[in-house]
């Protein structure tokens, strides 16, 4: 009891510290998880001098930190915008899981001369990208929304059979023909679990008369949560059925919706900051330096070799154009969830565990910083960056879930089609409307016969049932201006 306020101290000053880091980190162009990973290094051996190293705990506080993380990006993904890269979406996180295994386990056992099994688990713990890299990342890059959606779904379902093929070859277990539909039953039934939840807590959300407002968003999380223990308990994907019923739930009419998602939200960075921070303690840099050489070989033969030969693989029957192959390839965000999964065989004892957990923070580190810093970039010059994209903003001081109202902020962006366009030549579905316009930092109410400029921003005011319709308007005049009809753009 008497290092308590100590502890809580310092947790409440890393947590504040993390959360200044976000501004610092967009500002500067340096992704925040570094920041974080960077705060748990200097807390640990190498600074302060915080002794920490073990595993178990570490993995298991990863798992839970990993099932918020799943959670907010499910309920905060609108399904309107994945469905259409719901195919792809699924191939990248399962076939290209299976691929992206085979060939980084095959390049590893010539190049580092590991056995067949370390070299396969190497290929496991590789194969999954990070859900929250792409939830917080590309959701601000201002790229088309496919190929955002596409990530989003795999990134969101492609954990779960990394870690069953983790869990396998850390186990030792006997691989035969039966394994094929081991993999098959847990994913189905993670999959059941996760809509069953999903679906039971909507309908259970919607009737209950809870005391308190903020009683929503808490019941709304708890049912993922037990949506995840129960696909465990029942030997299926927890992980799979966490996203599913966040997914379900987050796209049903729940009370108090804008309160739940913003809760969500704020869970999903306390999840990001207190994971990172915790991998960043209990890393070793003496060890990380010491295996410098093989997360260097393995960051290479990921992504170089195993995520563009599984890209391509997954995208055959899709007919995906090469640019967008070539972006999905380089946008494999990896992030903590390989770390999480190297600590497995870690934990389980594996012989050479330790240099895959070492080699891995070196991977993640690497990639990140490389990814990260040419992400956009890359995406501009492959021409498949939006201008204007429309982005849902919480408001709590106005009741849009009763009046079914909802609010989108566009801004538009040097290039954008949509300069010199009068407001009238917008044509908005009916129920959609500009309700506010600001210009050089003033603000003020437009009519039909303002003209748009760069760097305009709008708050667009539109009901939910004509919100894609007035997206894809937007879009559309975005790309191709007011005559975007008479071109063939609808903005899909």
């Amino acid at each position: 009891m008497e290092q308590l306020p100590l502890i809580l101290g310092t947790g409440g000053a890393v947590l504040l510290v993390a959360v200044i880091a976000v501004r610092v980190s967009i500002r500067v162009g340096l992704p925040s998880l570094l920041l974080y990973l960077g705060m748990g290094v200097l807390l640990g051996e190498a600074g302060f001098g915080i002794q920490y190293d073990n595993p178990e705990l570490t993995q298991s506080l990863g798992l839970a930190a990993l099932v918020m993380i799943l959670s907010e990006g499910g309920l905060t993904t609108r399904w309107t915008a994945v469905k259409p890269s719901l195919g792809i979406g699924i191939a990248l996180s399962t076939v290209a899981v299976a691929v992206s295994i085979a060939v980084t386990g095959a390049a590893l056992h010539w190049l580092l001369g590991l056995d067949w099994r370390m070299a396969l688990l190497w290929g496991a713990v590789l194969a999954s990208t990070d859900a929250a890299a792409v939830f917080s990342v590309l959701r601000s890059a201002g790229i088309g929304k496919r190929l955002v959606g596409a990530l989003e779904i795999e990134s969101g379902i492609n954990d779960a059979p990394a870690y069953i093929a983790v869990v396998v070859l850390a186990e030792g277990a006997t691989v035969d023909w039966s394994l094929p539909l081991l993999v098959v039953y847990e994913l189905a039934a993670g999959l059941v679990i996760g809509l069953a939840f999903g679906w039971g807590g909507a309908q259970a959300l919607r009737r209950a008369a809870l005391p308190a407002t903020g009683l929503y968003p808490l019941a709304t999380v708890a049912v993922c949560v037990v949506a995840y223990s129960s696909g465990q308990l029942a030997h299926a994907s927890g992980l799979l059925a966490t996203y599913v019923a966040a997914l379900v739930l987050g796209n049903s009419k729940l009370p108090h919706r804008s309160d739940t998602l913003s809760f969500a939200e704020g869970l999903g960075w306390l999840a990001q900051i207190g994971l990172f921070v915790l991998l960043g303690l209990f890393a070793s840099p003496s060890r990380i330096f010491e295996s410098l050489v093989q997360g260097l070989v393995a960051g290479a033969v990921v992504l170089l070799l195993a995520r563009p030969l599984s890209v391509v693989l997954s995208a055959l029957p899709f007919k995906i154009p090469w640019r967008e192959q070539v972006f999905l390839s380089w946008a494999g965000l990896r992030g903590a969830v390989p770390i999480v999964l190297a600590l497995i065989p870690l934990s389980s004892g594996v012989p050479g565990a330790q240099e895959l957990v070492d080699a891995v923070f070196v991977l993640v580190i690497v990639l990140t910083l490389l990814q990260g810093a040419t992400l956009t970039p890359l995406a501009r010059v492959l021409g498949l960056a939006q201008h204007a994209e429309a982005h849902e903003i919480d408001v709590d001081s106005a009741p849009l879930d009763e009046m079914g109202a909802e609010l989108l902020q566009v801004r538009i962006n040097a290039g954008s089609k949509m300069h010199g366009v009068y407001l009238a030549e917008l044509r908005l579905p009916v129920g959609a409307t500009i309700s506010l316009l600001v210009r050089d930092g003033t603000g003020f109410t437009p009519n039909k016969n303002t003209r748009l400029q760069e760097r305009d921003q709008l708050l667009v005011v539109t009901t939910s049932e004509v919100r894609d319709a007035a997206e894809r308007r937007l879009r559309a005049v975005d790309r191709a201006g007011r005559l975007a009809r008479w071109k063939g753009e609808s903005g899909q």
